[in-house]
C-alpha cells in the first residue's frame, strides 16, 4: 500500500514539476506576446491528464475517496486565495479601503446584490426542476469575483499599457472584499434551505430562526469577527515587523516573503474558530501597510527588483498555475453532457447569459458614481472581466458540506427536498467556472488578433497616405503620440495596443 501511494505521489510529482518546467520555458510568449492566461492554459493541461483524457492521474485514487478529494480541493483552494489575498492587500496604497470606501461600499452593496440576484434567477430560469432557494445558493457561489484571476487581468504588461493604475487598484480592492462578503449571501439561502425549505419538518424555528441564524451567524460570528480579526493580525504583524527591523533581528529576504506564513496563520487559526478566513486574509494584509510603512521600507531600487520582477510575481504564477492544474484534474467533465440536472445546450446558453448579464449591466448603470471609471470603454472592461474562479470553487464544497449536514437523524440520506442540490451546484458552478476561465482567457488575445487585422485593413486602404500623419488610438481610445515622439524609443513590443 505505501509503494502504491508513493506511486500516486510521484506520478503527480511528475506532472506538475514537467508542466510547471515546460510552462516556465515559453511563459514569457504565452503571457506577454500571446496575452494568454496562465490559468486557462493549466486548466486544459490538467484536462489533458485528467481520467477523462491521457488518464494519467485518477484523484479519486489518489486521495482515497471522493471525500477525501473534496477535502484537498477545499483546503488547496484556500491556500491559494489565502496568499493571494494578503498580497492583494499589501500592495494596494495607503489607507486605500478607507479613502475609496464609497465605490466600495456600492460595489459591495447594490451591485454585488444584484449580480447575485441576477444570477440566482438566471439558474432558476434555466433550471425548471430548481426551487427558487436553491437557485439562490447557486448565484451567491458565482456572484463574488474571483481575486485570483482578477490578478491575472489586471498584472502583467497588458495591464500596465492599457489600464490606469485607479481602475486596477479598485478591481484588486473589490475582488479582495467581496470574496469574503459572498458568505452573508450564501448562507441567507442555506439557512432558509435549512428551516424553511421542507417546510420546518426536520428543523424547528421556521423562519425567524433562519433570520436569527444570517444575522447572529453569518453576518456577526463569521463576517464582523473577521474582519475584527484581520485588523488585529495584521496591526500586531506590521508593529512585529518593524520592530525586529529596527532592531535589526529580520533579514531582508524573510520581511520580503512576510506576507506567506503570515496568510498561512490567519488560515489555520481563522478556520479553527470557523470565522471567514479569506476576508481576514485581506483585511489583514491591508492593515499590514496602512501606514505605507512597508512600502517606504522597500523602496530602494534592489528591493523593487525582487519584489515586482521577481518575488510576488512568481509566487502569483507558481499558485495560478498550480491550482489550475487541479481544477483540470478533478473537473468533473463528463457532467456537463452526462446529468439530470440540465442539458448541455441549455448549460452553454446559461453561461452565456451569465457572463453577459451578471455584472456588466450594473456598472454600466452605476458607471456615474465610480471615479475610477473614465469613459464607457473603462466600464465595459470592469463590467465584463468579473472572472468566476477559485472563490466560486470555495463555496460551491462549502455549499456540498452544509447539504450533506441535512440528514434526518444523522443518517447517510439527504433530505427529500435537497437529494438533487449536490449534483445540481456542482454541475453549474463548475461550468460555468470553466467558461469564465476559457473565455476571459481568450478574450485579451483574440482582442489584440482582432485589433492587428483592423489596422492591417486600414492600412492597406491608406496605403498611399504618409504613416506619420495617420492617426492611432490605443486600446481605451485614446490618441497617442506619433513615432516622432516620446514612444519612438520602445520597441515595438513596448508599444500600447492600437486600434
Amino acid at each position: 500500500m505505501a509503494k502504491l501511494e508513493n506511486l500516486h505521489f510521484n506520478i503527480v510529482l511528475s506532472l506538475l514539476g514537467g508542466w510547471l518546467s515546460i510552462f516556465g520555458l515559453v511563459s514569457y510568449l504565452v503571457k506577454e506576446k500571446l496575452f494568454i492566461s496562465e490559468s486557462l492554459v493549466s486548466l486544459l493541461a490538467g484536462a489533458a491528464f485528467s481520467p477523462y483524457a491521457a488518464n494519467l492521474v485518477d484523484p479519486i485514487e489518489y486521495t482515497g475517496s471522493r471525500v477525501n478529494l473534496t477535502g484537498v480541493t477545499l483546503n488547496f483552494t484556500r491556500l491559494v486565495l489565502g496568499i493571494q489575498l494578503v498580497i492583494a492587500g499589501i500592495q494596494l496604497p495607503r489607507r486605500y479601503l478607507a479613502r475609496e470606501w464609497r465605490s466600495l461600499a456600492l460595489l459591495l452593496g447594490p451591485v454585488m446584490t444584484l449580480m447575485w440576484a441576477t444570477t440566482g434567477l438566471l439558474v432558476y430560469l434555466t433550471i425548471p426542476r430548481l426551487p427558487l432557494l436553491h437557485a439562490l445558493a447557486i448565484g451567491a457561489c458565482i456572484a463574488p469575483t474571483d481575486p485570483v484571476l482578477s490578478s491575472v487581468v489586471v498584472k502583467g504588461r497588458f495591464a500596465d499599457l492599457n489600464i490606469r493604475k485607479d481602475l486596477q487598484r479598485i478591481i484588486v480592492a473589490e475582488s479582495g472584499l467581496n470574496d469574503g462578503l459572498g458568505y452573508p449571501f450564501l448562507f441567507f439561502a442555506l439557512y432558509l434551505i435549512k428551516y424553511v425549505g421542507d417546510g420546518g419538518q426536520a428543523e424547528t424555528g421556521g423562519l425567524e430562526m433562519a433570520v436569527r441564524m444570517f444575522v447572529g451567524q453569518a453576518c456577526g460570528y463569521v463576517v464582523v469577527l473577521s474582519v475584527l480579526y484581520g485588523v488585529l493580525v495584521g496591526w500586531v504583524a506590521k508593529k512585529l515587523l518593524r520592530f525586529c527591523d529596527e532592531c535589526g533581528l529580520i533579514d531582508h529576504e524573510y520581511s520580503l516573503a512576510f506576507a506567506v506564513p503570515l496568510s498561512l496563520f490567519i488560515l489555520g487559526t481563522c478556520d479553527l474558530v470557523g470565522s471567514d478566513d479569506i476576508l481576514a486574509c485581506f483585511v489583514a494584509g491591508n492593515v499590514f501597510t496602512w501606514d505605507d510603512w512597508f512600502r517606504l521600507k522597500t523602496q530602494d531600487e534592489v528591493t523593487l527588483l525582487i519584489m515586482r520582477s521577481s518575488l510576488q510575481p512568481t509566487i502569483d504564477t507558481f499558485l495560478n498555475v498550480a491550482i489550475f492544474m487541479w481544477y483540470g484534474l478533478v473537473c468533473p467533465w463528463n457532467l456537463f453532457v452526462e446529468n439530470d440536472t440540465i442539458p448541455f445546450s441549455h448549460l452553454i446558453m446559461l453561461g452565456v447569459l451569465i457572463l453577459l448579464l451578471r455584472r456588466l449591466p450594473y456598472i454600466f448603470a452605476f458607471q456615474s458614481l465610480l471615479p475610477q471609471i473614465e469613459n464607457r470603454k473603462e466600464a465595459a472592461f470592469m463590467g465584463f472581466f468579473g472572472p468566476i474562479g477559485c472563490s466560486a470553487m470555495f463555496y460551491l464544497y462549502i455549499t456540498m458540506d452544509f447539504v450533506n449536514s441535512l440528514n434526518p437523524n444523522g443518517g447517510e440520506n439527504p433530505r427529500e427536498d435537497v437529494k438533487f442540490l449536490r449534483e445540481d451546484v456542482r454541475v453549474v458552478v463548475w461550468f460555468l467556472m470553466t467558461c469564465s476561465v476559457v473565455v476571459h482567457g481568450l478574450c485579451i488575445p483574440l482582442g489584440k488578433l482582432s485589433l492587428k487585422f483592423k489596422r492591417g485593413i486600414r492600412d492597406s486602404l491608406v496605403s498611399g497616405s504618409s504613416s506619420s500623419e495617420a492617426g492611432r488610438q490605443s486600446f481605451w481610445g485614446r490618441r497617442t503620440r506619433s513615432a516622432g515622439a516620446s514612444d519612438s524609443g520602445r520597441s515595438p513590443e513596448q508599444q500600447p495596443l492600437l486600434i
